[in-house]
């Protein structure tokens, strides 16, 4: 370092703000910074944002105020409801409710909202086609008719937006369409169909569940006839109308007989003390003796001897009994079976299953569609980070070379 560099430079008076600058301030002074010039990058970030942002943002507001048509909105929602009341026959015989099906209806009825057949029904009764394609001069939100059914079906869901809500089981629908009326037809038109496939659902289950019952029912009555043939043609082989009833007799006349012998038998031994051997008073009393024991002895054989001639009592008994256990099982088979098919023709009979709508179709009288603002910021928005981005990089690429 040099002399003169090491000596202090003078001290210069400040000057006032209305006062020029004193000679030897600006070399004492320099300037911070020289003054910013035009570049070629200022003009081409200039360039770069007309051409990506305001022009697109322009062409996008010119479209949306000039040539969008006006979009009216018919909103619903609906839930699925499910009778809990019981018949009356569940009331009374404590039947169980019929199965449920294995996925809920609102996930069901939420996937048939959007489907192509749905949308194929609809535009066949409605003609979709040409409600969508009304707004001619529109290419974005109208439709190209005829198309193909995917491709009505893409509009579909272009136009008609499906809420659900998983938790609430809560289903909302709002149609557009470029007349009240249309969006209105077509909102009442969807929910119709809903019901109906709804409705196609549980009759086809009940009707599975009412074949089951009366296979059931038809399986019991062949079973009740068949035991009471049988019973039948037991009496009349046998000739016996109630062999309990003959067995219950037959008991009771040995039972009689076995007190009759106990007489004879106390009789002759009275008889043998105070009479002489060859008494006829006591011949007659061992007589009445050998009577009475041949009479049991023919009863029991009647019932336990199968060589008498007819078949053993005992035996005949054991079938009667057989055949009297089946019919009191195919009686019981068969009152269940009724049971369980009247249980299930008078679900069948009711709705048990509907859709309530606690927010009805009602038509629109204020065009709320297209939201021209809303598409026209987002849309800004979305140029605008994309110019920024690649501004960003450009610079960065640059400041690397």
């Amino acid at each position: 370092m040099t002399a003169a560099a090491a000596l202090p430079r003078p001290a210069l008076p400040l000057p006032s703000a209305d006062q020029p600058l004193p000679p030897g301030w600006s070399a004492a002074f320099p300037p911070a910074a020289r003054p910013a010039r035009l570049r070629r990058r200022h003009v081409g970030l200039a360039l770069s944002f007309l051409i990506l942002v305001a022009l697109p943002a322009a062409a996008t507001a010119t479209y949306l105020w000039l040539k969008a048509a006006d979009q009216f909105a018919a909103t619903t929602s609906f839930s699925v409801r499910k009778e809990d009341s019981g018949t009356a026959m569940e009331l009374l015989g404590g039947i169980t409710t019929l199965g449920d099906s294995s996925a809920p209806d609102a996930d069901i009825l939420y996937d048939y909202l959007s489907s192509p057949r749905l949308v194929a029904e609809i535009d066949q009764e409605l003609d979709l086609r040409r409600i969508w394609s009304k707004a001619a001069g529109d290419p974005v939100f109208a439709y190209a008719a005829p198309g193909t059914i995917e491709d009505l079906t893409d509009h579909w869901q272009r136009m008609v937006r499906i809420s659900y809500d998983s938790s609430t089981r809560l289903i909302e629908l709002r149609v557009l369409a470029f007349d009240p009326d249309d969006a209105l037809k077509i909102s009442r038109a969807a929910l119709a169909h809903a019901q109906a496939m709804l409705n196609d659902l549980n009759a086809t289950a009940r009707e599975d569940t009412v074949s089951y019952a009366r296979t059931d029912l038809s399986e019991a009555e062949t079973r009740l006839r068949q035991a009471r043939a049988d019973l039948t043609r037991f009496r009349v082989s046998h000739r016996l109308v109630d062999p309990g009833a003959e067995a219950e007799s037959q008991g009771g006349l040995l039972a009689t007989l076995q007190e009759q012998l106990a007489e004879a038998q106390m009789d002759v031994d009275r008889l043998a003390a105070s009479v002489r051997e060859g008494d006829f008073r006591l011949v007659n009393a061992r007589d009445r003796v050998r009577v009475v024991e041949d009479r049991i002895a023919e009863e029991r054989r009647k019932v336990s001897d199968a060589s008498a001639g007819d078949a053993a009592a005992a035996a005949v008994l054991g079938d009667y009994e057989a055949l009297a256990a089946d019919l009191a099982f195919a009686e019981e088979s068969y009152r269940a079976a009724r049971t369980a098919y009247d249980a299930a023709e008078a679900e069948a009979r009711r709705q048990g299953r509907y859709i309530a709508a606690h927010v009805p179709p009602a038509r629109p009288e204020s065009a709320r569609f297209p939201q021209r603002w809303t598409i026209l910021g987002t849309v800004s928005l979305f140029l605008f980070l994309g110019w920024a981005l690649a501004v960003l990089i450009h610079s960065a690429l640059r400041d690397r070379r």
